[in-house]
């Protein structure tokens, strides 16, 4: 009797869709609009306590709320460049 050797049986992968959006890329997209839209609400929320509310004007303000505004400045910006950062600093493979 002879042993009968056959191939193990190979799930045939399914060809992908050259239109469909790779997973990576979707997540690099996702990385690049959550970058803006956060430096963007940033930029929003310190043009409206500077220069609307008046904190970073000299003539319009008093030097408490311009330390204030000023120290919230430089602790916020620090607070989005580490995030920004945090997110970025993981390398991704090569296409």
């Amino acid at each position: 009797m002879a042993e009968e050797t056959e191939d193990p049986e190979v799930p045939e992968t399914p060809e992908r869709d050259p239109n469909q959006l790779d997973y990576d890329l979707f997540h690099f997209l996702i990385k690049i609009m959550r970058t803006i839209f956060i430096g963007l609400f940033w930029m929003l929320i310190n043009v409206f306590l500077g220069l609307y509310l008046g904190f970073a004007e000299p003539e319009a303000s008093t030097p408490g709320r311009m330390f204030f505004f000023y120290s919230w400045f430089v602790l916020s910006l620090a607070a989005f460049i580490y995030f920004a950062w945090r997110m970025w600093r993981k390398k991704m493979d090569a296409p």
